[in-house]
This record gives structure tokens, sequence and C-alpha cells, in this order.
């Protein structure tokens, strides 16, 4: 057994400390903080605990510039987003103002935003049942872990349905809490771990990799890691839109930051990965760094699953609210719960690791559908070489999301 020394210490103490600055009452009622926690909770999910064994398996050393790469391809979707917020819902919100085309349009987005929410909230939660049976010494594949998933699926959407977006909001606050005190212990740790090899550490780094066509494909699912900010265009029943686009750039911003320095910070533990990729070798690669760690990160993608599950949950409903089904418009409430009712048939019937790479694609092709939205908008609000630097960027972007639909191998 593991005897916590003084490191182990120190990064207890920076998680309970991070953790208790989060809590504070300043930033519970603050509703920028709050606003900001919804996507956030999103982009920093799975994906923060395979990207880099994916990444050092895929390109090596050039994992830093690769992850770079992405992280920029995602702020670029997300400002083809933000443009959306401020220039295509004020003409929706008009009835007869929006072209037709881009009323369809938008439904369509809508359509496969919601058919990839379903999923992803029941991938996240049968992921999060996993590590807690695993957690627990019990067999993660176990009728007990669809079990577990129909529970956690029943109380976010009854707790959306009985109490609404608030009670939701505090859920996330919470975990996010969690999830970002435990980063931020992670991120020290590892800069203690590299202070410590600081004269070797540029020859720990392995060599960079690339395989042309194949990494590329590799890259493109990556991108998928880092989703989850559209969830600020579906909170428009809360927070006004200029909230809305500040905010999201925050949670990209900050998730960013948060990926780019790990995936730093973890360079040179890269040639202690094992031969196949596995969403446990972070794992293993922290308790080489600290003792505390492995269980510090445990609990860190238990609470990553969980928010991000309750992000989508809330997205998902938005999205219901404002008519993805069609005519049918369900009210938010509802929505929460038809979201948890759908994850239930699919706990039981389908194979929901099989079926989440549709999901993947599901969400490049949203995002490619809103480049679309934003280029039939741009007419009447854009005027000059403005308007023609805007139309390059969202068909350029269109086209790359395009070959990420067709192209891409999902990871996270």
């Amino acid at each position: 057994m593991h005897r916590i020394d003084a490191l182990d210490t120190v990064l207890l103490a920076v998680a309970a400390g991070t953790l208790a600055l989060l809590l504070s009452r300043r930033l519970r009622v603050n509703g920028l903080w709050r606003a900001t926690v919804t996507p956030l909770a999103s982009i920093i999910g799975s994906g923060f605990l395979v990207v880099v064994p994916l990444l050092g398996h895929t390109v090596g050393g050039f994992a830093f510039f690769a992850m770079a790469l992405v992280v920029a391809l995602a702020y670029a979707i997300g400002a083809a987003v933000r443009f959306n917020i401020r220039h295509v819902e004020p003409l929706l919100a008009v009835k007869g103002e929006a072209p037709r085309l881009l009323v369809r349009v938008e439904a369509a987005g809508d359509l496969a935003l919601a058919l990839a929410y379903f999923v992803s909230v029941t991938f996240y939660l049968r992921l999060l049942s996993a590590f807690v049976l695993r957690g627990l010494a019990f067999d993660e594949h176990s009728l007990l872990a669809e079990v577990l998933t129909t529970g956690l699926l029943l109380f976010i959407g009854t707790t959306g349905a009985v109490r609404g977006l608030a009670a939701l909001e505090r859920l996330e606050v919470l975990s996010v809490s969690v999830k970002l005190a435990i980063i931020g212990s992670l991120l020290v740790g590892w800069t203690v771990h590299d202070v410590r090899i600081l004269g070797t550490f540029r020859q720990a780094i392995p060599p960079g990799e690339w395989e042309g066509v194949e990494t590329l494909r590799l890259l493109a699912g990556v991108l998928l890691v880092v989703q989850g900010f559209e969830t600020s265009r579906y909170l428009g029943e809360e927070y006004e839109p200029s909230v809305r686009v500040r905010t999201m750039r925050w949670a990209q911003l900050l998730a960013g930051a948060i990926y780019l320095t790990f995936v730093g910070l973890c360079l040179p533990s890269l040639k202690e990965l094992p031969p196949r990729v596995d969403e446990t070798a972070i794992i293993d690669l922290a308790g080489e760094v600290a003792g505390v760690l492995p269980l510090l990160l445990v609990l860190a993608a238990t609470m990553s699953q969980f928010s991000a599950a309750v992000a989508d949950t809330v997205g998902a409903a938005g999205l219901l609210s404002e008519g993805a089904l069609g005519r049918l418009r369900l009210p938010t409430r509802k929505g929460y719960l038809l979201v948890s009712l759908v994850g239930v048939v699919l706990v039981w019937t389908a194979n929901v690791f099989e079926i989440v790479a549709l999901a993947s694609r599901a969400f490049a092709l949203y995002y490619a559908l809103q480049c679309l939205s934003g280029l039939l908008a741009t007419g009447p609000r854009l005027q000059g070489a403005r308007l023609w630097l805007v139309r390059a960027g969202l068909l350029t972007l269109g086209l790359v999301l395009c070959g990420v639909v067709v192209f891409a191998i999902p990871a996270g």
C-alpha cells in the first residue's frame, strides 16, 4: 500500500484549496460562471482521459502541436457557433424573416445534434458506471453496470423535470468544481515531476510520428474529444446572447489551456505508454508521478462523465424545446425526462460503444450545418470585405468538417 509522502500531501492540499475556491459563494452565485460551466463540463469530458495516450500513440513527440491544431480548429468552430448566436438567432426569432432554406438547415442540424446528445449522454454515464464498479472491485461489464446507468439516467432526468435547469446547473457546478480541482492538482504534480527531470526533459520526449492520411483521420477524431461548447447555443431561455457568446469563449479558452498544458507536461511520460491505446493508461502514468494521483484521477473521471452527461442533457432538452423534432416542441423540463428515458432504452437494447462512432460523426455534421447556416445569414448583416472574409472562413471550415464526417476515426 502506498504511503502518503510530502508531494501527495501538497497535491491533496492543492485539490482541497482549489475546490474550496470553486465552491465559494462568490462563484456559486455568479451568473457568468454558471453559464460557463455547462459548455466547460462537456468540453472536458471523457476526452481528458484518452487524449494523452491517443496522441502519444498517434503522433508521439508531436502530441503538443497536434493538440494545438485540434484546439485551434475547435475554437474556429466555436466562433462559427457564436456568429450564429449573434446573427442567425435574431432571424429565426422573427417569424417569416429567415429564409426558408436557413430554417430547414437549422432544423436538420438540430435533429443531428439531438440524436448525438441522446447517445452521448448514455455513453458518458455507462462509462461512469464502469469506473465506479471498477473502483469497487466489481465487474464493469456485468448486469449491475446497466442497472447503475439506468439509475443515473433517471436521476438526472427526474431532477431536471422536477426542479429545472437551476438544479441541473448546481449538479454541474459541483461535479465540474471537483474535476477542475483534481486537474489543478494533477498539473501541479506533473510540473514537479518534469522539474525533477529538467536536465533530461528533451531527451525523454519520444520522436514525432506521422503516418500521412491515417494520422489526419485520427486527429479529425480527436477534434470531437473537445466538442461540447455548442451547448451555449441552447441556453437562450436563461441567458442573453451576449452572455452565451462570452461564456462559450471563456469555456473554450480555459478548456484549451488545460488540454495544452496537460499534453505538454505529459510529453516525457509518453515512452511509458502501453503498446495499445487504453483509457486507463493515463492513470498508470499518473501513478509514476505521485501515488495519490491515480485515485484522484478515477474520481475526476467519474465527475467528468457525470458533468458531461448533465451538460448534454441540458443541450438536448433545449433543442427539443426549440423544435428539433419538427412541429413537436416539448417544454424543457419534459425534454430532460425524455432524454433520460431514451437513454434507458439505449442502455438495455443497444451497444452504446458501437453507435458512439455514429454520434461523433453527427456532431461533426451539426457543426458543418452550423457553417452553412452562418453562410445563409451573412448577406443582410455584413458588408464589403468583412462579408467575403466571413463567407470564405465559414465555407472552408464547413468543407473541413464534411471531411471529418466522412473520414474521421472517432476518439473519446
